[in-house]
C-alpha cells in the first residue's frame, strides 16, 4: 500500500513544480535522471498518473490533488490498475464499464464539456462534448508506408508481433506504446505520421496532379519535413524548397531527408512572420504552409497544453498566422495552388484565416475541411486549398 501512496505522492510534487514550459515527458525524463530511486516500473507509473490528471483538462474539482488524480486514472483506464486496486477497489473492478457509467459512480461534479471550455471558439463542424470525451483516450501510433515499401514493414510488422490496423493500404494504426524503431526503418521504409496529416496528401496530391511534370513546390513552414516527404512520394520529381525559420530545425530535416532518400532540394532559413525581399526569386507553383499554431488538434496526445493554454493565446496565432500568409502568397505564381494547413481546432486559425486569404488576396476557394480525429483516436486538423488567378 505504501508504494501507492508513495506514487501518488511523487505524482502531486511533480505536478507542483511543473509549469508547461517544456513536453511533459521531457520534464519527466529530467526529474527522474535526477532522482535514481525510480526502477522502470516506477516511472511508468508516475508518468501515467501525470497524464490522466492533465487528460481531466479545465475540469474544476472541489477536491484534493490526490482525488483529481485517482479520478483521471479512474476514467482514462480501461482495465483494472494496480494503483486503483490498492487505493480505490470499489473502482478498480470498474474499470471496464463506458464512460456515462464511469461518472456516476464516482459521484462527481465532473462534467465532460468542463474538459475544453472553449466551445465557442470552436470551428464550426467539431462535435465539442466527443471532443472532450476524446481527451481521456490515448490516440493511437499512426505509420505512413512509403512507395514500395508496403509489404515490406507489413511483413516485419508481423514477424516482431506488433499489433496494427490497416486504415488504408498506406496507413497503419498502433497502440502509442509500439516500439518499432528497431523493427522499422524510419522515414526510409515508413514515416510516423498522424492519420489526418497523412489525409492532407489528398489535397496535396489533387494540385500537384493538375499541373505540369515537373512542378516546383514549396514547404515554407517545413518544420521536421513531413509534408515535403508526402510531397516527394506523391511526385520525386517535384522541384522542392524547404524553409523555416531556424537553422536547427532544417538539420534535424536534412537527417530525415537522408534516411528518406531526399537529396535534390533547395533549403532556407526564413522567418515569414517578417517581411523578407530574399525569396521574392522562388515563385513556386505549389506553396504548402503548415502554420505554427495552438496545436489544439493534438493535445489529446500533448494533454499538458490543455490545461496550461490560454485563451489569449488563440488571438496571437492567428495574428502571426496572417502575417505568414501574407508573405508567403506574394511568391505564388499565377495559376498556382497555396495549401493552408493547421493542426488545430479553433476556427480564428481555420476558417477566419481562410476567409481572410480569399478576401484580401483574391485567390479562388478550392477546397476547405476540417479532418476530425477525435472519433479515430487521431488528431484532429484543418485544410484550406487555394488558387491564384492566372
Amino acid at each position: 500500500m505504501s508504494r501507492y501512496h508513495s506514487y501518488i505522492n511523487s505524482t502531486k510534487e511533480i505536478l507542483s513544480i511543473y509549469k508547461g514550459d517544456e513536453p511533459l515527458s521531457s520534464f519527466l525524463k529530467k526529474c527522474f535522471s535526477a532522482n535514481k530511486k525510480f526502477g522502470s516500473k516506477d516511472r511508468k507509473q508516475i508518468s501515467n498518473l501525470c497524464y490522466c490528471f492533465f487528460r481531466l483538462g479545465k475540469v474544476v474539482m472541489n477536491t484534493s490533488i490526490e482525488e483529481k488524480i485517482l479520478t483521471g486514472l479512474f476514467l482514462c483506464s480501461n482495465d483494472s490498475n494496480e494503483t486503483l486496486v490498492a487505493l480505490k477497489p470499489e473502482w478498480s473492478e470498474k474499470c471496464k464499464l463506458p464512460l456515462d457509467e464511469k461518472l456516476l459512480i464516482i459521484n462527481s461534479s465532473l462534467l465532460i464539456p468542463e474538459i475544453f471550455p472553449w466551445k465557442d471558439e470552436l470551428s464550426e463542424s467539431i462535435d465539442h462534448e466527443n471532443f472532450c470525451r476524446s481527451f481521456l483516450i490515448q490516440p493511437d501510433l499512426f505509420l505512413r508506408l512509403r512507395p514500395a515499401k508496403e509489404k515490406i514493414v507489413i511483413q516485419k510488422l508481423k514477424q516482431a508481433g506488433i499489433v496494427f490496423k490497416m486504415i488504408s493500404e498506406t496507413c497503419l494504426a498502433l497502440p502509442n506504446s509500439s516500439k518499432i524503431d528497431e523493427v522499422v526503418e524510419l522515414d526510409r521504409e515508413a514515416v510516423i505520421q498522424d492519420h489526418n496529416s497523412q489525409r492532407t496528401a489528398e489535397f496535396i496530391k489533387s494540385e500537384i496532379l493538375n499541373l505540369k511534370s515537373e512542378i516546383s513546390v514549396w514547404d515554407c513552414c517545413a518544420g521536421s519535413g513531413g509534408k515535403s516527404i508526402m510531397a516527394f512520394d506523391i511526385d520525386p520529381k517535384i522541384k522542392l524548397t524547404v524553409s523555416d525559420t531556424r537553422e536547427s530545425i532544417l538539420a534535424n530535416l536534412k537527417k530525415r531527408f537522408n534516411n528518406a532518400g531526399i537529396r535534390d532540394y533547395k533549403s532556407l532559413i526564413v522567418d515569414l512572420s517578417k517581411n523578407k525581399s530574399e525569396i521574392k526569386k522562388l515563385k513556386p507553383e505549389i506553396i504548402i504552409v503548415d502554420v505554427p499554431c495552438s496545436g489544439s488538434g493534438t493535445w489529446s496526445r500533448t494533454p499538458e497544453q490543455l490545461y496550461f493554454f490560454l485563451e489569449r493565446k488563440i488571438e496571437d496565432y492567428s495574428a502571426l498566422q496572417k502575417r505568414i500568409v501574407s508573405n508567403a502568397i506574394a511568391q505564388l505564381q499565377p495559376g498556382g495552388s497555396f495549401v493552408y494547413i493547421t493542426c488545430s481546432v479553433f476556427k480564428k486559425e481555420n476558417e477566419e484565416v481562410a476567409m481572410y486569404i480569399k478576401e484580401n488576396f483574391h485567390l479562388q476557394l478550392k477546397q476547405l475541411e476540417v479532418l476530425k480525429g477525435y472519433d479515430k483516436r487521431a488528431d484532429s486538423m484543418f485544410v484550406a486549398v487555394f488558387e491564384k488567378p492566372l
